[in-house]
């Protein structure tokens, strides 16, 4: 099983805004990310759920959020009070991968224990105040590379 982080990161690093707004819109990269999750547990912290307004059409949604009365109008969305205790839950249906699409904070918590990372870099910078963490090439490197028009998508293993 595979835990595989998702995400798009303009050029200077931003992935959305602290309110949960995304910094821009590419119908391609989007595309790009449905066609990618499809089928899989999508696993995200509460803004950003809250920024997609609904569930993800097949795919199990899991949001993660610390606050200890948060609940939502879906019964098909799961909460969870922890990242690792979300993972570890998803984990036991066995859905062969596991993504974590955001935002900010769940990234930063993921990126010490995913399997695989696959991310977007757009070709432009972007306003924002929520960034994806830094790649560490001691311990991620890039196994492939598929170029678009407005961002390349990039492929990251484990060292």
């Amino acid at each position: 099983m595979k835990i595989i982080i998702i995400s798009a990161v303009a050029r200077n690093g931003v992935i959305g805004r602290s309110n949960g707004e995304m910094s821009w819109h590419d119908k391609e990269e989007f595309q790009h990310f449905k066609n990618t999750t499809l089928g899989f547990p999508v696993i995200m912290g509460r803004v950003t759920f809250e920024s997609l307004g609904k569930p993800l059409k097949n795919r199990l949604n899991v949001v993660v959020s610390s606050r200890p009365y948060y609940s939502l109008p879906y019964e098909d969305v799961k909460i969870y009070r922890s990242l690792t205790e979300a993972v570890e839950t998803v984990k036991k249906l066995n859905p062969g991968k596991i993504f974590i699409i955001g935002g900010g904070e769940i990234y930063r918590q993921a990126i010490n224990f995913a399997d695989e990372m696959i991310i977007s870099i757009m070709k432009f910078d972007a306003e924002g105040d929520v960034y994806f963490p830094k790649i560490d090439p001691d311990v991620w490197r890039e196994t492939s590379r598929e170029k678009r028009e407005r961002f390349d998508i990039i492929t990251y293993a484990k060292n």
